[in-house]
């Protein structure tokens, strides 16, 4: 095996938003969100019920070699679905909801973790929001609060929990008080 091995050029969409000459070193497209749930249909009602997600089939059960190699899971075999984001139109991005066997456990909840910290969900009302995320299982982790943010607007937020323990932040914008 000799000789020198070039990559081909990426073949920019000019046509994004995203595009700047020598900026972008791939050209992507947001798909997806992953929730490793303990229950998956629990889950997915929750998102469904309480968010307004929809189910986008098919469900998935899916398992074998060819998964044990790509999550580095030995044994594993995965189920659940996709949910289309609300507000995001049939073709934009959705919530994937998996139930892994094997599973590992689910940390304490922290909105200072690093990773991934929370899934956010414009609302008309903060505090009703609140309430039908407790009506529905989930948790609340922190109060309701406003504030202006100076060229943006005002902000009223709420950190909660869907019934598993993810972190969900609902927010309202409004004009400048």
């Amino acid at each position: 095996m000799g000789g020198h091995h070039t990559r081909p050029t990426p073949n920019y969409r000019e046509d994004t938003w995203f595009y700047e000459e020598g900026k972008v070193t791939i050209a992507a497209t947001f798909v997806h969100v992953n929730l490793v749930a303990r229950d998956w249909r629990v889950l997915a009602h929750f998102y469904e019920q309480v968010l307004g997600c929809r189910p986008v089939p098919p469900e998935r059960d899916l398992y074998g070699p060819w998964l044990e190699q790509g999550t580095g899971v030995p044994g594993a075999r995965l189920q659940g679905q996709h949910l289309r984001l609300p507000g995001c139109g049939d073709g934009g991005p959705t919530l994937e909801i998996f139930q892994y066997e094997p599973v590992e456990p689910h940390p304490p909840v922290a909105v200072n973790r690093a990773g991934l910290g929370h899934l956010a969900f414009a609302v008309d009302d903060v505090e009703a929001a609140c309430e039908a995320v407790l009506d529905a299982g989930g948790s609340v982790v922190g109060r309701v609060v406003s504030l202006d943010v100076p060229g943006a607007g005002r902000v009223t937020f709420a950190y909660v929990t869907d019934p598993e323990g993810n972190v969900i932040e609902l927010q309202r914008w409004s004009a400048e008080a």
